[in-house]
């Protein structure tokens, strides 16, 4: 989560690969913060919030209205940008969401580092869960997610092969898989999911820079497109010390 910068300080950009205005988006949130703007109040004018965070008026728009799409901000017409009535906090998305947009809601930069991004056969279990047939080639991208770069978790991936056409163009390190899915015509619907704690091996431990026999949560899931075809499974693994799961249950 964003830090408060000192007050005598207006927050910088960095030199990461999210894209301006979502880097903006953050400096906004920053500069509430360092102006210790509270719900309803009023932030600079336009035209000085793009010299103190030396930034066009076109880049600060896209990124208000990111902001305003988040529920951090809203707009009075003639009167200027305004801090929005705090929301309750979801850590956990109700929705399907790629870890990227998760990040980008909570207002934190994604990316990731790739462990494997190639063909392999389905085994007999993933054939099952997919609906290919055994020692169909699969997409197998591994990475490990971080945000601010901080490491969260390790994702494991696996995609039917005429699914993932033109991927291998993709730059995972920053790239949302469900983004160039998107991209390529493939729409997902839901997820089916299970969720348990389990503990960290020394192969995971080591990628999550966690002590062997730390707490993770694994998040298993099995993705369907908006034709109910199966078409990702995915093994999430994501550090307890870094990660945390909250929801809402109704009575019925």
């Amino acid at each position: 989560m964003s830090t408060p910068t000192p007050a005598s300080r207006a927050p910088q950009r960095n030199s990461g690969p999210a894209p301006l205005w979502a880097q903006t988006a953050d400096l906004i949130v920053d500069e509430i913060e360092r102006l210790g703007l509270s719900a309803g109040g009023k932030l600079p004018a336009e035209r000085e919030l793009c010299a103190t965070l030396d930034i066009s008026r076109v880049t600060l728009r896209k990124a208000l209205l990111h902001l305003v799409e988040q529920g951090v901000v809203t707009s009075s017409h003639g009167r200027g940008w305004f801090v929005a009535a705090a929301a309750p906090a979801r850590e956990w998305p109700n929705n399907l969401e790629s870890f990227s947009a998760t990040a980008h809601r909570k207002h934190m930069r994604p990316s990731s580092i790739v462990l494997r991004n190639e063909l392999q056969a389905a085994s007999l279990d993933e054939a099952e869960r997919l609906g290919v047939p055994a020692g169909t080639p699969l997409l197998r991208l591994d990475r490990v997610r971080l945000l601010n770069d901080v490491r969260i978790a390790v994702d494991r991936t696996a995609v039917p092969e005429d699914l993932a056409d033109g991927l291998d163009a993709a730059d995972f390190t920053t790239a949302s898989l469900f983004e160039e899915l998107r991209r390529h015509g493939v729409e997902l619907d839901r997820s089916v999911a299970t969720v348990e704690a389990r503990s960290a091996d020394e192969t995971l431990a080591g990628h999550l820079q966690i002590a062997p026999g730390a707490p993770v949560l694994v998040l298993d899931q099995t993705i369907y497109t908006r034709d109910q075809r199966p078409a990702l499974l995915t093994v999430v693994e994501y550090s307890g010390e870094r990660y945390r799961l909250r929801t809402t249950f109704q009575p019925r």
